[in-house]
C-alpha cells in the first residue's frame, strides 16, 4: 500500500503491478514514445501522486528510473519551489514526448514564471528542449493572471524568432504560445494578432503556417467575445 512515506522503489513497483499494457496502443496514437511505457494513464498517475504527495528527493530517484510512468510521476510530484533554474534543465534534457514536456511545463511554470530560464529552452536546439519554452508561455499565459501584460508581450519576439521551426512540436508550441497569449485580454490579443498577421504574409512556409493558424484562432467571433478588457 502507498503511502506518503513510500520509497522510489516500492512506487516504481506499485506501479509495475497495476500497469495495464493495453492501453499503451492508445499511446501510439497520439504520438507518445512507448518504448519505455508499461501502461498507466496520466489520471491514474494522478491519483497515486496524491497518494504519495510531494517529496523532492524521491522524485529525483523517480526520474533515473527508464520507465515513462515513473518519469511523469516524478514530474507530478516534485516540490516546485525547491527546483533550480539548473536543475529544470537537466530535467528538459532527458524529455522524450510532448506530454513529458508539458507535464513538465506546469510544473516549471509553478516553480516561477521565469522569461530567462524560457529564452534559455527556446536556444536549445533540441526538440522537446525548445518546446519546453513555448509550452511554459502557453501555461503561464493562463495561469499567471496577475502576471504584467508586458512580460508576456516581451515574450513575442521570441515566438517570432522561432516561429520558422518546422519540426511538428516545436512549431506547435509556438502557435499554441501565441494564442494564448491573445486570449489574455485586449490589450495582449492587439499584440498578439498582429504578429500572426504579419507571420501569416511570410514567404517561409512553417511561419505562415503558424501566423494564419494563430490569427484564424484569435479572430474567431466567440472568442473575441470573451476576451477582457
Amino acid at each position: 500500500m502507498l503511502s506518503k512515506s513510500s520509497s522510489a522503489d516500492a512506487v516504481v513497483a506499485a506501479l509495475e503491478a497495476s500497469a495495464d499494457p493495453a492501453l499503451i496502443s492508445g499511446m501510439d496514437r497520439v504520438g507518445i514514445r512507448t518504448e519505455s511505457a508499461i501502461g498507466l494513464s496520466n489520471p491514474a498517475l494522478r491519483q497515486i501522486a496524491r497518494t504519495i504527495g510531494a517529496d523532492h528527493a524521491r522524485a529525483f530517484a523517480l526520474w533515473q528510473s527508464p520507465v515513462r510512468e515513473a518519469k511523469l510521476l516524478a514530474l507530478l510530484t516534485f516540490e516546485p519551489e525547491r527546483l533550480t533554474s539548473d536543475e529544470m534543465f537537466g530535467l528538459a534534457a532527458d524529455f522524450t514526448s510532448w506530454e513529458m514536456v508539458d507535464m513538465a511545463a506546469d510544473l516549471f511554470v509553478e516553480a516561477r514564471f521565469d522569461p530567462a530560464l524560457i529564452a534559455r529552452f527556446a536556444a536549445d536546439d533540441r526538440e522537446f528542449v525548445r518546446r519546453t519554452a513555448f509550452a511554459m508561455i502557453a501555461g503561464a499565459a493562463v495561469h499567471c493572471k496577475t502576471d504584467p501584460d508586458e512580460s508576456f508581450m516581451a515574450l513575442l519576439p521570441l515566438i517570432e524568432v522561432h516561429a520558422g521551426d518546422d519540426r511538428n512540436f516545436v512549431k506547435k508550441a509556438v502557435n499554441w504560445a501565441l494564442r494564448n497569449i491573445g486570449m489574455r485580454n485586449t490589450t495582449c490579443h492587439r499584440a498578439a494578432l498582429a504578429l500572426a498577421e504579419s507571420l501569416a504574409t511570410s514567404d517561409d512556409g512553417t511561419r505562415r503556417w503558424v501566423g494564419r493558424d494563430a490569427a484564424k484562432y484569435l479572430s474567431e467571433p466567440k472568442r473575441l467575445a470573451r476576451l477582457k478588457a
